[in-house]
């Protein structure tokens, strides 16, 4: 057990099983509210969830705690996330929820390739035929017939 909690690939997966089911809840609830509202309910919900795990577990730190470029990443990265959820929601808004998620998951290609980029990390032929197949896969189920 204490193997599989500390599996990249069990949290990993995890992360997918829940990322299926915000699509599925988030396109449910954004049909009569505006996206950016609903966004907005969406990241107040994650902070108080997130708040109360910190301190349940003893983890919350003082900012100071945190490198300076370390704070600049995390900033950025949380710009980055907001813009995401925010066309993210606006997509759910206006289609279906079978073809926003694929074509969300493009992200897949874009973070192999960043990942190769800025990060120097390095992907086998094989890792690189698994990435273009999910992002064919992700263009064939974003379109109809």
């Amino acid at each position: 057990m204490k193997a599989l909690i500390e599996s990249w690939q069990a949290w990993a997966f995890l992360s997918a099983i829940f990322a299926a089911m915000t699509a599925i809840l988030a396109k449910v609830g954004v049909q009569d509210v505006n996206s950016n509202y609903a966004t907005f309910i969406r990241t107040v919900v994650v902070i108080l969830f997130l708040a109360a795990i910190l301190v349940a577990t003893g983890d919350f730190r003082p900012l100071s705690s945190i490198t300076p470029r370390g704070q600049l990443f995390l900033v950025l990265s949380g710009l980055a996330t907001g813009l995401s959820w925010l066309c993210y929601f606006r997509a759910l808004k206006l289609g279906p929820v079978s073809q926003v998620a694929p074509i969300d998951k493009l992200s897949l290609l874009l973070v192999a390739i960043l990942g190769v980029v800025f990060l120097g990390e390095k992907l086998s032929i094989r890792n690189w035929l698994g990435v273009v197949l999910m992002a064919i896969g992700a263009v064939l189920m974003a379109f109809k017939k």
